[in-house]
């Protein structure tokens, strides 16, 4: 890192720490004159920064300020952070981020990440050599087209990739210097987008088909050769786009698909630990899953693997998984199917949700619509006529947009409920009893993977790896916090969490022998001293 001096320092972001240069420092660097008379250290700022943010009058506002804060002072976000996660994290990403991206062109301030458009066609590896940073390893990448629940935001969703560096910073101790996020910037059909006279990105439809997909083959090519040491994470691409991506990379370079595994591995995670709070055996769960997006098949896909290791067949373990869709139960009689779904129509009757679970009577409910009051009053109730400790888990992004909210679940069940969202919920008292509601948020898991992904070198991303996380992430959830009604850890943790996953992650690598060198033996002291931990 080159060495900078006056203005050019404190207009860098990564080298820039305002008032806690020290008298030294500020005879050193030509900063006399450009700083305040008193010398501060970074707790003092984080106060200071706090007082602002705690100021504003809404979470957009709060976004708009954490952002600016990030492109003064790195060091002090991330230390932020870090310190104030159950603060900072739902403003930095769901459900604030939610907004964000709906407002990205008319809050847009100063350039943040990487933009791809088709102009660039048979250039991106020579472009790529117009970022500053040469040691990249996470490579954050989405086309926009299918934003949280709020659909096609075209180059709006770039605060996606924003915000999911952030938190493999924050959450998973990966160096700033070492995330790229990435717009893959293919057009809209968003309307009303690419007539805002305001709207940043190319205001054209959408690529498809053959032109669509060689665009993003030239992309992960040129990462191969630009950054090749790079994990490539896909994020909120349209079902199809989605799992025909991870089909046609995952065999060849590091990469996955965050909505499809790691979404599948958090909500895996949550109904393990279930399992020590309804005392039933993992393997004789019954799972039912409201929708048949990329969230959902994937949960399903990865059910399979767990079922089975935990000693059930295929069959079996298939008939412990069923979906239900807009027209009801997906049974094998139906004419027309997703190709991913087919393995899980039963041979049941054609019935409606609420007759479904009457039917099946599913120890587990999960939402994975983007339809906010999926799970109706009726529904909740059913779920509790059968369990006696009934399992929800809403996993729709953001809080607008969830099937049902923490108060609901468990004002319909009396308190019984075991609840889990994708975006957070305040506590909620109900009689004596204080629930602390759980959030299934993915941040539980990609960051470790990404780090243990950097730490062994591992030349692919497997499904293994998600297992592992998921019992992991499981594992690490205290007596405590589940007497709360939480089957995820406290956030405060996370980085806890994140570095129990990267050393599980490369063990995992070794064992399947995609490490090229052989690693430490001790694995532990090993990732931490990769961690980075923003002071001054």
């Amino acid at each position: 890192m080159k060495l900078l001096r006056g203005k050019s320092l404190l207009d860098d972001p990564a080298q820039n720490k305002s008032t806690a240069f020290s008298r030294e420092e500020r005879n050193q660097f030509g900063l006399r004159g450009l700083l305040p008379y008193k010398v501060t250290d970074i707790k003092t700022q984080q106060e200071r920064a706090l007082g602002n943010l705690r100021r504003k009058s809404s979470d957009i506002e709060k976004y708009i300020f954490l952002n600016s804060l990030l492109e003064r002072n790195q060091r002090l976000f991330y230390r932020t952070m870090i310190d104030h996660l159950d603060e900072i994290m739902p403003l930095v990403y769901t459900p604030t981020v939610g907004e964000a991206c709906k407002q990205f062109a008319h809050i847009y301030r100063k350039p943040q990440g990487f933009y791809i458009n088709p102009e660039d066609r048979g250039e991106i590896a020579s472009i790529l050599d117009n970022w500053y940073e040469t040691d990249v390893r996470i490579v954050v990448v989405t086309d926009g087209e299918r934003i949280l629940g709020l659909g096609d935001l075209g180059a709006n969703g770039m605060g996606i990739s924003i915000g999911k560096t952030a938190l493999y910073v924050a959450c998973g101790g990966i160096h700033p210097t070492q995330c790229l996020p990435v717009m893959l910037d293919v057009g809209t059909n968003n309307q009303t987008l690419r007539e805002d006279l305001l709207y940043l990105g190319c205001p054209h439809p959408r690529l498809t088909e053959h032109a669509y997909l060689s665009l993003v083959d030239e992309f992960v090519q040129a990462i191969q050769t630009k950054f090749p040491n790079a994990l490539i994470q896909f994020e909120d691409f349209q079902s199809q786009n989605a799992f025909d991506l991870l089909d046609r990379y995952r065999k060849q370079v590091r990469c996955f698909n965050d909505d499809i595994q790691g979404t599948a591995a958090v909500t895996l995670a949550g109904i393990y630990t279930s399992s020590r709070i309804t005392r039933k055996s993992f393997t004789d769960l019954k799972i039912m899953l409201l929708g048949t997006g990329s969230a959902a098949t994937g949960i399903a896909e990865l059910m399979m693997p767990a079922f089975c290791a935990a000693g059930l067949s295929e069959d079996v373990a298939r008939s412990r998984i069923s979906f239900v869709d807009r027209q009801g139960l997906v049974v094998s009689s139906r004419e027309h199917f997703k190709p991913r779904i087919r393995p899980f129509a039963h041979d049941h009757a054609s019935v409606n949700f609420l007759e479904a679970i009457e039917s099946i009577q599913p120890d587990v409910l999960i939402g994975a619509t983007g339809v906010a009051g999926a799970f109706s009053e009726t529904a909740i109730r059913k779920m509790a006529q059968f369990n006696e400790r009934p399992v929800i888990i809403a996993l729709s992004n953001p809080t607008s947009h969830t099937e049902c909210t923490a108060e609901e679940a468990y004002r319909w069940t009396d308190g019984r409920a075991i609840f889990a969202s994708g975006s957070p919920f305040p506590s909620f008292r109900l009689g004596e009893k204080l629930f602390k509601p759980a959030q299934g948020n993915n941040a539980y898991i990609f960051p470790g993977v990404g780090l243990g992904v950097i730490a062994s070198r591992a030349r692919l991303i497997t499904d293994s790896m998600f297992l592992i996380a998921a019992r992991v992430l499981a594992n690490m959830v205290l007596p405590e916090e589940i007497e709360v009604g939480a089957i995820y850890p406290s956030l405060s943790r996370i980085r806890s969490v994140s570095h129990a996953i990267a050393v599980a992650i490369c063990q995992v690598a070794q064992q399947e022998g995609l490490v090229d060198d052989a690693l430490p033996q001790d694995l532990t002291t090993y990732v931490r001293t990769l961690m980075y931990e923003p002071n001054y």
